[in-house]
């Protein structure tokens, strides 16, 4: 009967287990050993002394939605024919699902009484304690189906606690964790703030100087170029430092993206000998857009630091439903600079190209130059990451070591 209890559903009943029995599988043996039962004790041994008693085995069934109307009625199927196993089935049933003394003081004697009721007159001219006797183990009976009760209602209640104390639990390491987030976030935007906007900002205050006292025109122009970057590196940083404040990153928009509409002005801002062939696309999704001015900023930015002096060729192509962009530089012609490197700037093209659903591919040329490769399906649905592994520093003509940002 433990069983039975231990399977319920619904609101108050306890959690499944992968050893749990199905409630049905309970209800129909349950049903099978009460059937048993009336035809064991039958009087006749015939099935038409059984019915009472089978009825009430059958009205096991309706156990859990109904447990009164099924404990009164085999109560009343006892004075008809014999059903124990049914009556305290019934009763376990009801004090499974009803936390009230009534279970106890009123249901456990109703059924002592009741069943032993039928053989009242056996036991009269002077066989009353017999009867009483045999009471009494009927109230030891329904006790322990009664406390049997009991204890699965208790430990259905008890577990139905731990999981919302395991819920709340969640929550406060949720909570936590969320703290610890805002509280990080807010150090690392302050730090941006005071270090990064601080220095970029003097690298624009030092080229507008340069760019009013400069007598040369070239060096008006680089000067006009540094400030220009320095002023949208610093539009950018505010934003940045604006995300990472917001307690809720839905209270603040995105960054504005660039896209291949820019990459003119990308190119002109570069300071390298840059050659733009093939036919930029305008019909690409805006994702595959940014990935691909991504992709031709870093590989000129990877120029300027270990290829400096060499001339560039950034080409699109359009093969079938493909974009394929590809960059190549030539050997260095100049030392190259000493500029600090994270060594993740590839990784995270590579990154983003899968996720899109592409592919970038990099390396060495025969002269000596460097060539970086990106395919995207113009108009793809984004995939899912996978892992790419760390690119090595790669070896070029001057003997200096390309390493990805």
């Amino acid at each position: 009967m433990s069983g039975a209890a231990t399977a319920a559903d619904g609101p108050g009943r306890l959690p499944r287990t992968g050893h749990t029995l199905q409630p049905r599988a309970v209800d129909a043996g349950l049903v099978a050993a009460a059937l048993a039962d009336a035809w064991a004790f039958s009087e006749a041994g015939a099935w038409a002394a059984a019915a009472p008693g089978a009825a009430a085995a059958l009205a096991l069934l309706a156990r859990r939605r109904r447990p009164v109307a099924v404990f009164v009625f085999t109560l009343f199927a006892l004075q008809f024919g014999h059903n124990v196993l049914a009556a305290l089935a019934a009763l376990f049933s009801l004090a499974e699902h009803h936390r009230v003394r009534r279970a106890a003081t009123v249901c456990v004697p109703a059924y002592a009484i009741c069943a032993n009721l039928p053989e009242l007159d056996d036991y009269r001219g002077g066989h009353l304690s017999e009867f009483a006797i045999a009471v009494g183990y009927s109230l030891i009976a329904g006790g322990v189906a009664v406390l049997l009760g009991r204890l699965v209602l208790t430990r259905r209640e008890l577990a139905r606690h731990m999981a919302q104390l395991h819920a709340a639990q969640e929550h406060q390491r949720e909570l936590h964790a969320q703290t610890v987030l805002a509280r990080e976030r807010a150090h690392l935007a302050r730090e941006m703030h005071d270090v990064v906007s601080h220095q970029v900002s003097l690298i624009a205050v030092r080229a507008g100087a340069l760019q009013v006292t400069a007598d040369s025109t070239d060096t008006k122009e680089a000067a006009r170029t540094i400030r220009t970057l320095s002023a949208a590196t610093l539009d950018e940083l505010r934003h940045m430092v604006a995300v990472l404040r917001a307690p809720d990153s839905r209270d603040t928009g995105p960054a504005p993206q660039p896209a291949l509409a820019l990459l003119g002005t990308l190119i002109a801002d570069s300071g390298l000998e840059v050659t733009l062939t093939g036919e930029v696309p305008r019909d690409a999704s805006p994702a595959v857009e940014r990935a691909a001015y991504r992709t031709v900023q870093e590989a000129l930015t990877n120029v300027r630091k270990h290829a400096p002096g060499s001339s560039v060729v950034v080409d699109f192509r359009r093969p079938g439903p493909a974009l394929d962009v590809t960059v190549t530089n030539t050997t260095a012609r100049l030392p190259a600079l000493g500029l600090p490197s994270a060594r993740h700037g590839l990784l995270g093209l590579r990154e983003r190209a899968e996720h899109l659903g592409g592919a970038l591919s990099h390396g060495p040329t025969p002269d000596g130059g460097y060539r970086l490769h990106l395919r995207l399906p113009r108009r793809a649905a984004p995939a899912l990451p996978t892992a790419a592994l760390p690119t090595a520093p790669t070896p070029t003509a001057d003997g200096s070591r390309h390493t990805p940002r």
